[in-house]
């Protein structure tokens, strides 16, 4: 599709004032799903952090991992396993994890970054003593998964008062000097209430919160916190939705303006958030 240049003008001057409103300001965005697996995905995400870096837009990339975690346990003969979707973390797979997080993803998507055009900094829940947790208990023992119980944010802000973009893989540190394996969506949501974010964003591969969750035309677009109880108990927000929701709920409690699930399938799903009137995905506010 061509557009012409009084298009692009028109497009430019109705993000001005979304520009003005965020600038200066910290966005965190939880960076997941087919947006980070699909290269072209991953260069829009990329373009857009970049893009609202140099307008004067903080952003903090908070990242997991979950099929190359897979795939490296693959590559050791080791079978993946999950309880109530979560990861069963024993010593060798949180080896394994902090390797692939902190390692190999994390550090793909400091150099993505740089190609975009922003510097970034990669960072894991390690650094600083940015995240605190212990062992996560369930009914069934699943080994090294954390819950977190402190937040640092002080490298966070360091990184970002330097001018750099700060990528955040999900490893904690025990009081004990274990390491533990956390849920980026949770991890997310605490960061954000930490940096006093004007927004959380968790990128996923749906479109948002749906009345019918076949029917991708009944998305819900905003959603006042005090609504979620009884969209739970209608059967509106079930099965994998409601942890995240509960996630956007718990930042938006803890201080967050507004918190977002949408749907990184979308190219620049980001940009079309931050800076159009019409936004995109749910907003939890």
């Amino acid at each position: 599709m061509n557009i012409s240049n009084a298009e692009k003008a028109h497009i430019l001057v109705q993000a001005l004032p979304y520009i003005q409103k965020y600038y200066g300001r910290t966005v965190v965005v939880k960076y997941g799903g087919n947006a980070m697996i699909n290269e072209e995905l991953k260069e829009a995400v990329m373009s857009d952090i970049a893009l609202l870096k140099l307008v004067g837009i903080n952003v903090v990339l908070v990242h997991g991992g979950g099929p190359e975690i897979t795939d490296m346990l693959k590559r050791v003969n080791k079978e993946s396993r999950f309880v109530n979707g979560l990861r069963v973390t024993d010593q060798e797979t949180i080896d394994i994890v902090q390797m692939v997080l902190a390692g190999k993803v994390n550090k793909s998507l400091v150099q993505h970054l740089h190609k975009a055009g922003a510097a970034a900094v990669g960072l894991c829940g390690l650094d600083g003593k940015m995240l605190i947790a212990e062992k996560l208990i369930t009914s069934e023992d699943i080994g090294f998964v954390g819950e977190i119980t402190e937040v640092n944010p002080k490298v966070i802000k360091d990184v970002i008062n330097d001018g750099f973009v700060p990528i955040i893989s999900t490893i904690a540190g025990g009081r004990g000097g274990e390491v533990y394996n956390i849920n980026a969506d949770i991890a997310a949501s605490r960061i954000a209430a930490e940096l006093d974010a004007c927004k959380l964003i968790l990128m996923t591969d749906i479109r948002g919160l749906l009345r019918d969750k076949d029917d991708e035309t009944t998305l819900i677009p905003s959603v006042n916190v005090s609504e979620v109880p009884m969209l739970k108990r209608e059967g509106i927000i079930s099965g994998g939705m409601i942890p995240k929701i509960d996630c956007c709920v718990e930042a938006v409690r803890r201080g967050v303006s507004r918190a977002y699930i949408i749907d990184g399938r979308i190219p620049h799903s980001i940009l079309i958030e931050m800076l159009t009137a019409e936004g995109i995905g749910t907003m939890f506010y």
